[in-house]
């Protein structure tokens, strides 16, 4: 097994803003220079796939975790690097997991939402305490992180201290703190 691995989610779509795939673009080229495997969904399209490129194109270790639902759509599979399928969404959820000693979120839909609720869950009962990092360009996880405080105020979680997650607004941010992690 791998010993340095981050999973990243994020869109399969680029989003509104170039920054995004900027950024998913830099924290391709920061993971693979400093030695953490990516663990991603496998595709090569949107920022999924300008993340995965980018640790490849720079000598990096990833690792692609796709499901059928997705060969069925047709959507492309990242040609740069190994990709598994596995059996469904949770199988794919569970082995990206397992894969990773941390996570990072940049922008995405539902699916992303989906793996980073996953996450918070897992951290909320007490099976996991494995870093959660949020990539917030341009502010894109605000909102969430004011969904959360609004959660906490109305008596729906007790304790943020369950949860083991930061948000920074930079890849070199990400990678630093993912250093001091695991150092």
């Amino acid at each position: 097994m791998y010993k340095r691995s981050m999973a990243v989610y994020c869109g399969h779509q680029f989003g509104s803003n170039p920054a995004f795939a900027r950024d998913a673009k830099k924290l391709g080229e920061l993971m693979a220079k400093h030695g953490i495997r990516l663990v991603f969904g496998g595709g090569d399209a949107g920022l999924m796939g300008t993340v995965a490129s980018a640790a490849a194109d720079n000598g990096g270790d990833a690792i692609g975790i796709s499901t059928p639902h997705v060969l069925a759509l047709q959507e492309p599979l990242h040609k740069q690097v190994r990709t598994e399928v596995a059996s469904n969404l949770a199988d794919r959820r569970e082995k990206m997991y397992s894969l990773s000693d941390a996570f990072c979120i940049l922008p995405g839909g539902t699916g992303t939402l989906d793996e980073l609720t996953d996450i918070l869950v897992k951290q909320q009962i007490g099976e996991s305490r494995k870093p959660l990092y949020f990539l917030n360009t341009a502010k894109y996880w605000n909102i969430f992180g004011r969904v959360m405080v609004h959660m906490q105020s109305e008596g729906f979680i007790k304790n943020m201290n369950d949860y083991n997650m930061k948000i920074f607004d930079t890849p070199e941010e990400v990678i630093k703190e993912y250093e001091r992690d695991h150092s």
